[in-house]
């Protein structure tokens, strides 16, 4: 039986990775080195699927993929919640007071400042955790660490000398399963995230005529992200994601109405919520 090929950016060790191995044990991760290379590499059919991450709890919304992800064509069929835990890592044989700089994704050292501080090491940004670990371990010099996962450190054989260095606790990171076909999860078949992208119509009030539909429905929206179309200042565009099937009556009645005032909609996915999601209710956090 053939793999499923799993396409993500970043190096082998990155977050992206262990998502995959994660979410689809038995799935050949194939690592690319941007964002449009994994995109693509799904559109062609080079990959399955791909593992790209959305938003992150602490650094907010990745966001190329706000702009890649509407133009690629693409659709999303599931998504992965991933508890990110930093570990600093360094060739063997080093020790902590050897070390007087620290390498990573500039996401990952800013959600490590705490450690860098008391250490009082330069941190120096590089395009990916992932990397950044391979990178050290090539050069061989014990001056200077990574920031990465414990996966990382396996492959390119580095000794962690802190372990779960992340300022904050819940720093967690959502990705998206994306697919070349649309693959709507059937109505009623439990906690369902409907996603969507939309423009609305030049008109006085029109994002909020366009989106009241949804209060008056009672429909929960969790997510909602402007951002400029071909770097139009009056060329706006919204990502959204709602609770809920396209077909359920009150998100129907929602839809409608948005795009009455919309001249641009298009569902992007209909999806099973993960798990996660329950543990950030309301209720649980009043």
């Amino acid at each position: 039986m053939t793999k499923l090929k799993i396409a993500f950016q970043g190096e082998p060790g990155a977050n992206s990775h262990i998502a995959i191995v994660e979410a689809y044990p038995d799935a050949e991760p194939m690592a690319c080195a941007t964002f449009e290379d994994a995109l693509s590499a799904i559109s062609s059919g080079e990959a399955d699927l791909g593992m790209i991450p959305i938003e992150n709890s602490v650094a907010g919304r990745v966001a190329d993929i706000h702009h890649l992800l509407p133009a690629s064509g693409l659709f999303i069929i599931g998504e992965w919640f991933l508890p990110v835990r930093h570990q600093l890592m360094a060739v063997k044989g080093t020790r902590l007071e050897d070390i007087k700089s620290v390498e990573s994704h500039v996401h990952a050292l800013g959600q490590c400042r705490r450690i860098i501080r008391k250490l009082g090491i330069k941190p120096i940004v590089h395009a990916d955790t992932a990397g950044s670990a391979r990178d050290i371990s090539e050069r061989n010099d014990k001056t200077v660490a990574a920031i990465a996962s414990r996966l990382a450190a396996k492959i390119y054989g580095l000794d962690i000398l802190a372990e779960d260095i992340e300022d904050e606790a819940h720093n967690t990171t959502r990705f998206v399963v994306l697919a070349r076909e649309p693959k709507w999860a059937a109505q009623g078949s439990g906690p369902l995230v409907t996603t969507f992208v939309f423009r609305v119509r030049n008109l006085p009030a029109a994002l909020y005529k366009a989106l009241g539909g949804f209060a008056t429905n009672g429909v929960n929206m969790t997510k909602l992200e402007s951002y400029m179309v071909d770097g139009n200042f009056f060329a706006t565009q919204f990502y959204a994601d709602v609770d809920g099937h396209p077909e359920d009556k009150g998100l129907a009645f929602a839809i409608e109405e948005l795009k009455f005032f919309s001249r641009e909609f298009r569902i992007v996915g209909v999806y099973p919520g993960h798990p996660f999601r329950a543990t950030f209710s309301e209720a649980q956090q009043d």
